[in-house]
Order: structure tokens, then sequence, then C-alpha cells
């Protein structure tokens, strides 16, 4: 049997490998996403570590807020450019063969967004290579390829390390609670114990379904299960006498890919979700009875499965091991034996009192109805592997009913809409959009907007730092610069700057997707032959922060898997190649601001762009995917769909990617004025009845992407996209 090195080992070897990175600058402290004052009175709880002293597992800082001052330190100078009625001075204006309705768009607008076709974004670009058309490099086929190794990553470390590790970590919790159980029998314990006992037992059942549950629980076990697996709406939970959304448990995403990702996203999504809130003083008992439970080989499992998950997601939102540990060890000196539980109610209490001293989560996330009172004593509490703090998802909280009121008709606004994120970071643009579309009528929601626009941690370098989330949400920060003169002349103006916060949509969506097992989900209060010689140069969408910003995420990326001894030689090489390319995107969009021309060998990566995308695509697909390695787009399509947010009252939000669409831009090139199209994301955001949470093949197939279960394609599919995205658009 392999053994497992001690935690504090482990920890001290990762801070080792990370102090050697040079661009991973520091570690973060442990699990919690609160940040209070660092001293506190005696009957306050401990404050979250300030350094990494009591760390359980050392993890990577991801640095990259810095880089948006690159935007600051760069001034573009091209000159202004038009376009004739005629298109006379575009070289390739006839042999381009748009549509009169195309063309005229690219007279007034400079840009055109068309409907796609093709399943994947690579195609568009080897199209254009073998038609010798030049290619616009886009951002959003930038940030895409990003999701592909992303989502691979994060379901490679999955399937072949946290999901074993899981399942260690849940069986030995059982074996810990049944030994709390015999020794607290015929106590003040013996109840929370027992509670204890069927929680982990769900986890055992989730992750081996042959796992014969004890007994004395087998009727709570059966009970949940039943509901997770059917996955119907909110119910009772018969563990905690409160409500649960088990519609949260629908295995959606990537994790519907094998049965082993599907019982680990449960089992996952059940330790991340049940909350032993802490008004209960019998959930109160269960939680510290569960802290104590984590020692030895839990203790080392716990911080393993916490510390990765956190790289890529985040921190939890939610109290901990950590947090109820210290609390513990203050209430009785030290951490107490069963013994010393039993008979020392004074302990006790103090330990209650800490644990009701403790600030409400940021987000809630718990199926709280306005009739049962304070929603945050109903949310504060203990979850086993709390789920994560995200910086949209409090932007949903903070602007969703009842932190916000109603509308003048009675209306309230149970669900947030997708540009609410780039709205409260920053974009007036995003903002103007939903007031236009009522958001403003809500009594409150202009308040609430502009605090959130007001506050600075939500853009302070500390925030971004936290996760590859963060790192990933403050990349796409650029695109919500509306650009002025000194831009290529399609950039500039409020168009360009609608169909970027489309951009900044799409790749939020795919963030979303990739954890939605991770990330807290707010919850709103209830209520041929030869070619003749053309001049096929491209052209790179000049976002140059973006690709600064995104090349050093791959970096943080590969430099954390590494510490964490998870990334293969191969999948090091492709990430160090995807760090490259956006360099060097980086650097041709320099020259194109200043007004340089790109070298040849610069050229000749934007000619062949489509073959680079499409062996990022085939990586990533190749292996756990499709193991038979039959490689087709129509099998692996980038259109995705995710659920971000829930309306107690029966809905969710959906937000989704179809087919790529097409995009046209008049770009200069070598004084000339030339076509270019590459392919840009097609957004979607909706709403879906609570218990039908949508499934990306259910998505495919509603979208006509994917064959139904009859044989057939949809014709016309039952979702538009946002009214927003219209303007830059044509049929």
């Amino acid at each position: 049997m392999r053994r497992t090195l001690p935690l504090r080992t482990i920890a001290l070897l990762l801070v080792c490998c990370l102090l050697a990175a040079c661009s991973v600058e520091s570690l973060l402290p442990v699990p919690t996403a609160r940040t209070e004052a660092t001293t506190a009175p005696d009957s306050a709880p401990p404050a979250a570590a300030a350094d990494n002293t009591n760390t359980l597992q050392a993890r990577p800082k991801i640095v990259n807020a810095a880089l948006l001052r690159y935007a600051a330190d760069f001034t573009p100078s091209l000159p202004a450019y038009t376009v004739p009625a005629d298109g006379s001075g575009v070289v390739n204006w006839e042999r381009s063969y748009l549509s009169d309705e195309y063309k005229s768009a690219l007279v007034n607008n400079l840009f055109v967004v068309a409907p796609g076709y093709s399943r994947e974004f690579f195609e568009r670009y080897e199209q254009n290579r073998y038609n010798r058309e030049p290619n616009f490099v886009t951002v959003d086929s930038m940030m895409h390829t990003y999701h592909l190794y992303f989502s691979y990553l994060m379901k490679t470390t999955e399937r072949e390390h946290l999901a074993g590790k899981l399942t260690e970590l849940a069986k030995t919790m059982l074996e810990n609670t049944q030994a709390q159980c015999y020794t607290l029998s015929s106590t003040e314990w013996a109840r929370a114990a027992q509670r204890n006992l069927a929680f982990f037992a769900v986890g055992v059942k989730l992750l081996d379904p042959l796992y014969s549950v004890p007994a004395s629980v087998s009727e709570t076990v059966s009970y949940e299960v039943d509901r997770i697996n059917d996955a119907a709406g909110i119910d009772i939970s018969a563990l905690t006498g409160a409500y649960e959304d088990y519609s949260q448990y629908k295995v959606r995403g990537y994790y519907t890919d094998s049965s082993e990702l599907q019982a680990y996203f449960k089992a996952m999504m059940w330790f991340g979700r049940m909350n032993f809130a802490q008004a209960d003083e019998s959930l109160d008992r269960s939680a510290l009875l569960m802290t104590l439970a984590v020692g030895g080989e839990a203790e080392s499992l716990w911080g393993q499965i916490y510390s990765v998950t956190a790289f890529f997601a985040g921190a939890s939102d939610d109290y901990s091991y950590y947090e109820y540990r210290q609390l513990a060890e203050r209430a009785y000196g030290k951490l107490p034996t069963m013994g010393e539980l039993m008979g020392n109610s004074e302990a006790w209490q103090t330990f209650h009192s800490l644990t009701g001293a403790l600030p409400a989560p940021k987000i809630n996330s718990v199926s709280a109805d306005d009739k049962d009172g304070d929603a945050n004593s109903q949310n504060k509490g203990f979850r086993f592997m709390g789920q994560r703090f995200t910086l949209d998802e409090a932007i949903f909280e903070r602007l969703t009913y009842d932190d916000i009121g109603e509308d003048p008709a009675g209306n309230r606004r149970m669900l947030p809409m997708a540009l609410d994120v780039p709205a409260a970071l920053g974009s007036d643009l995003a903002l103007t959009i939903l007031e236009s579309q009522g958001a403003a009528d809500y009594a409150g929601y202009r308040e609430a907007m502009n605090k959130l626009r007001a506050d600075r941690s939500l853009t302070d370098e500390t925030g971004w730092s936290q996760s590859l989330y963060a790192g990933w949400l403050n990349t796409l920060q650029p695109l919500l610069t509306v650009k002025g003169a000194g831009y290529p002349s399609f950039m500039q103006g409020q168009l360009w700057a609608t169909h970027s916060l489309e951009s900044y949509c799409g790749s939020f969506t795919e963030l979303k997707h990739d954890t939605v097992l991770y990330a807290k989900q707010m919850m709103a209060e209830m209520g041929g032959g030869e070619l003749p010689e053309v001049d096929d140069r491209g052209y790179v969408e000049p976002e140059p922060a973006v690709y600064v910003s995104l090349s050093s995420l791959v970096e943080q990326t590969a430099q954390g898997l590494s510490s964490f001894g998870l990334l293969s030689t191969a999948d090091a090489v492709n990430l160090n190649r995807l760090k490259e390319l956006a360099a060097k995107l980086a650097v041709i969009s320099e020259k194109e601001l200043r007004g340089e021309l790109p070298t040849d060998e610069e050229f000749e990566l934007i000619r062949g762009y489509g073959g680079t995308l499409e062996h990022f695509w085939e990586d990533t697909v190749r292996g756990l995917d499709n193991p038979e390695g039959f490689l087709d787009s129509a099998l692996f399509p980038a259109a995705i769909v995710t659920d971000v947010a829930t309306d107690p009252n029966g809905s969710v939000l959906e937000l989704g990617t179809g087919n790529p669409s097409v995009i046209y831009v008049v770009v200069p090139v070598d004084g000339v004025l030339r076509i270019c199209s590459g392919t840009v994301f097609s957004f979607y955001e909706f709403t879906q009845p609570l218990n039908e949470r949508l499934t990306d093949t259910e998505w495919r197939q509603a979208m006509g992407i994917e064959l139904t279960n009859a044989g057939r394609y949809v014709d016309t599919p039952p979702i538009s996209q946002p009214s927003w995205t219209v303007s830059y658009r044509k049929e």
C-alpha cells in the first residue's frame, strides 16, 4: 500500500516548490474567503490566518491583477479610416462574396457578426486558410481555448486523483464517526453523532453504490439518496430538517461523461451544500463532532482535496474544519477528546457562542423563506467541504431580492442578469443596457449598484489573486473598456463595446460551466486546383492587455498544478505552447496599434491559427472523452449551458453558448484595407424551471446542434439571443 505523506510535510514541500517559481509571488492562507479584522475581542471568533503558520495545505497564489495596468501604459496611435459605399479600397471586397446586407453593415460599422454553422472555433480559421482568406484572430477564440484546457485539466485531476481521495476521505470519516457514536451513546451528544453517521453514509453510498449502510441510519440515507438521484426540486431534508434544493444534484457540465464523475459530482455537492446551521444547537453539536473527526489521515485527505479545488475555484464561502477547529481550541483549551466533551456544558456553550459570533457567509445558498426569519441565520453554519466564494455570485446576491426591493408593480427581482457582473465592475454600457431593460425600476437597485461600483475590494489585487477562477475573470476586464481614438476604427464606439460585452459574457458562461460543482450559487429568498496568389495576411483583435493577462494565467495554471504533482509532461508542453501563443498575440497587437507591420513569421502564425487551435482542441478531447480516438467536432461541439442562480419559487437562470458565430471586420494591413473573418461567442441567457436544469446534451439537442433521442435535429431552436446583441448581428 502506498503511504500518504503527512499533511504538514506536503504543505512544506509545496511551499518550497512554490517559492522557487518566479511568477508565483506568495501563498494564500487557508480555507476562508473572509478577511475580517486581524484583532478581535475575546468574545469574537478568530480572524483568518495572516500567515502560513497554521495552514492545512499550501496552495499557489494567482497573480494577475497588476497586468490590468498594461492597458493604461500603452497608447494606440492608428489613424481613422472609413469604407466607401462601393467598397473601393478594400482589396478583397468582391472576392468576399458577402451579401449586400453584410457589405452595408461593413460600410456603416466596419464589422458585422453572422450566424455560424461550424461546431468549433478552429473550423472557420481552417476554412479561411484553405480558401486563402485573411484570418481575424479573436479574444473569444483564445479564451475558449483556455476553457478547453481548464475543463480538461479539472476533469483529469478529479477523475485520476480527487475522486479516489474523496471516497477514501468519506469512508475514513464514516469510521471515525462510528467510533464517536459508540463512545457518545446515551449522552446529550448521541443525536448529533448519529446525524453525522447518516451524513457520511450518504456520501459513501453516492460514491460506492454497493456500500452497505448501517441499519441505524438506513432510512435517512435512503431518503436522501433517493432525492439526490431524483434531483426533482426543493424538499425537506431528513438529515437536517431544513429545506434543500435537490435539483442542484442533477449532474451537468462535463460530469455527465462517466459514472465515476457523476458519483463524484453528487457526493461533492452533498458535502458542499448540506448546512449544519449554527442557530440549531443540535446541528452545531454535529459540526463540532465532525470537526473533531477530521484527524490523522482524514485531515491529510481533506486538506489535499480542499487545496487543489480551491486553486481552481477559490476559497470556501462557508465555515468548515479550519475555522471550527480554532473555535474548539479556544473554547476547550485544546481539541477535546470524546470524554472531555461529555458533561462540560460550560465549554460547549462557549463554543456555541463563538460560532454564533461568526459573520454570515457572503452568498446565500439555502432555500430560506421570508416567513422563516433572517436568511443569514439560516445560511450560517458548518459545511464539510463548503462551496466557493466567487465575486460574480456576491454581485448577484446584492442585486436581487431581498437585498433590493420591489418595482412599482410589486414584482421582485428574484434572478440576476449576466450583465450585472460587468456593470458592477465598471462597465457603463452594461449598466445602461440593464437600466433600459427595467433593472433600475426595482427599489434600491441603483443604490446597491452604486455601492458595488464604489467597493474597491471588488477590484483589489488580493481578490483577483485567489484562484484560477478569479484570474480568468480578471483576464476579461480589459474588454469592458470602451475604445477611443488611436484604436482601429472598427473598435471605436458603442457598437464594438457591445460586442465586447458578448465576448465577456460568452467566456463568463464557460467559466461558470467549468466550475458549476464548486462555485456557490446564490439563491434569492423564497418569495482543389492551384490557387491564384492573393494577399491573405490577417489581423489580431488588438487587445494586448487580455493576451498578456491570459499568458500569465496559463503560466500560473501550469505552475500550480505542477506544484501539486498533477501536471503531465504532455500537458505541461501544451500549456507552455498556449502561454507563448498568447504572448505572441500580445506583441502582434502592440504592433497593430502602433501602425507597425508584423513580420512574415507573425503573419504566418495568424494564417495557421486554425491548425494551432485544432491541435489544442484535439488534445483536450482525446483520451478521457474519446477512448476510440475518433475526433469530430460534431461529437465535441463548443456549445455549453450552465445555471448560475436560483429562484426557489421555481426557476433558475441559465447561460449558454451556441455554435461559434462568424465575425467579419474591415482592418488595415500594410496600408491597405481588407475584410478578415474569425469566430466569436454566441451568448444566450434565459430562465428554466428549477427542476429542469439543463445538461449540455439537452441544450445542444434543443438548439439543433446535436441529434435528439429520436435521431433528428431540431429545426427551430426555442431560445433567442438577448436583444442587446442584435445591433451588430445579421441573419
